[in-house]
């Protein structure tokens, strides 16, 4: 059945679904289901795997059977699971039962007392969600946090020799390279990106206090802590923590967020910049025939791309910044708090990708306006003065930049001929003269090392 979009009350699920569906495989109500399925199945398999008796006599040919339920998992799947939630008023009991009924329906009753055993819930949903946040950030997110900053980065090669005036505090300043200015967003976005390969996505799996007391009063010569992290590490591909309460830490889940949320900074930073450029000028977008810039200003072409990223960002940011501060604090051995939050990780990446995608879609109508920002330098004679000022304390002048602030600060309509007018007026000889001459507000773009 098609989504009902026009009937969502969050955009990510309505206006903004056809961007969003990716997470849907990940995040959706049906999806944690399936992420749940899996972790118990693969958790049933390891039992019998490891030779627990008599769970190791459950029929090897019905391994691969059992796998199918996740891995070629229906919406039907969900659907009754959701049927035993209405009994049981328990999301994790709901899953155990609906995998209770699927082994007697496979013949393998006897075996289904070992579905969910020795286990509290959390040793699914703390296995499950983590998984889930992990392959959605690894096959989703990821790749447009590499798309867009691949795209900034192929602006910084197509502009680094497009000289710019630079504005810091929103004045004039040195001049610096068009290129250069986006190959600072590239490099930050990919320090953070190098950054989180750091950080581990962990899990909890220890029973009800984290002690695994269930399983070692079932079996208590089993290695059970050796099973747990070999399950959780090579069979999930988590990390599992060695000492819990009833849940997880959360502490890595919550430097992932962090390290999201700074991305999404850095993107913030460049979307208020390219906003910037365009007011500048600097920039003129490719006109969309059928698209309207204003209901009521026919000539409007708003950097709405840049704006729309900008907003979404912030909506991302501040849950990203909820699901760090919250989700580590859980009041003695458990509370349940994190469990109706941690179901919102989905939405923080929805509102990213929205405004990743912005980006991408902005940046695609940018069109270079080289004659406004040669115009910028060459009404901007003064910012040469730090380059003059410079050379002359090179020279040992006296005092050379108290004679360029008298100069230039404050005073408008500098032009050449001001600056030519005093380089002449210098008493120093006359090579020295001429080098000062050569420089540019063009040409004063020092060094940029890509």
């Amino acid at each position: 059945m098609e989504f009902p979009a026009l009937q969502a009350v969050s955009p990510i699920d309505g206006r903004y679904r056809k961007i969003t569906s990716p997470l849907a495989n990940y995040f959706s109500e049906s999806s944690i289901i399936r992420y749940r399925l899996l972790v118990e199945i693969e958790y049933f398999i390891a039992l019998v795997e490891a030779g627990i008796p008599p769970a190791d006599q459950f029929p090897s040919e019905k391994i691969q059977v059992i796998r199918l339920i996740y891995k070629d998992f229906r919406e039907e799947y969900a659907i009754e699971t959701k049927a035993f939630e209405k009994q049981t008023n328990h999301d994790v009991k709901a899953v155990e039962y609906f995998l209770r009924n699927k082994w007697d329906e496979l013949g393998t009753g006897d075996f289904k007392e070992f579905i969910h055993f020795g286990l509290t819930s959390q040793d699914i949903n703390n296995t499950a969600f983590p998984l889930a946040t992990k392959e959605a950030f690894l096959q989703v997110l990821y790749p447009n946090y590499l798309a867009i900053s691949h795209q900034i980065r192929r602006m910084a090669y197509e502009w680094k020799d497009i000289p710019m005036l630079a504005r810091t505090h929103g004045q004039p300043a040195s001049p610096t390279s068009l290129g250069k200015e986006m190959m600072v967003f590239h490099e930050r976005i990919e320090n953070q990106l190098n950054l989180m390969q750091h950080i581990p996505f962990s899990a909890k799996f220890g029973g009800a206090t984290g002690n695994l007391n269930a399983h070692y009063a079932a079996y208590p010569t089993v290695d059970w802590i050796s099973f747990c992290n070999h399950f959780v590490n090579e069979t999930l591909g988590l990390i599992r923590q060695q000492n819990t309460t009833q849940i997880e830490h959360y502490d890595d889940l919550g430097a992932f967020f962090d390290a999201c949320k700074r991305i999404n900074t850095i993107l913030t930073d460049f979307a208020r910049d390219a906003w910037t450029y365009i007011s500048l000028e600097y920039f003129k977008q490719k006109v969309v025939e059928e698209e309207v810039g204003s209901s009521a200003m026919p000539h409007k072409v708003n950097p709405i791309d840049f704006e729309n990223a900008e907003g979404n960002l912030g909506i991302a940011n501040a849950l990203f910044e909820h699901l760090s501060a919250k989700l580590p604090i859980s009041r003695l051995q458990r509370d349940l708090t994190d469990s109706t939050v941690i179901r919102n990780i989905g939405v923080p990446f929805g509102h990213t990708l929205i405004a990743i995608q912005s980006l991408l879609k902005g940046i695609g109508k940018l069109m270079l306006n080289q004659e406004k920002i040669r115009a910028d330098l060459e009404d901007n004679w003064a910012v040469v003065a730090e380059a003059i000022q410079t050379i002359l304390r090179r020279e040992r002048y006296p005092e050379p930049f108290k004679a360029l602030k008298a100069l230039t600060r404050g005073h408008s309509g500098i032009t050449r001929e001001t600056i030519m007018q005093f380089i002449d007026s210098l008493n120093i000889n006359e090579e020295v003269k001429q080098e000062l001459r050569n420089i540019t507000p063009l040409n004063y773009t020092g060094r940029i090392s890509f």
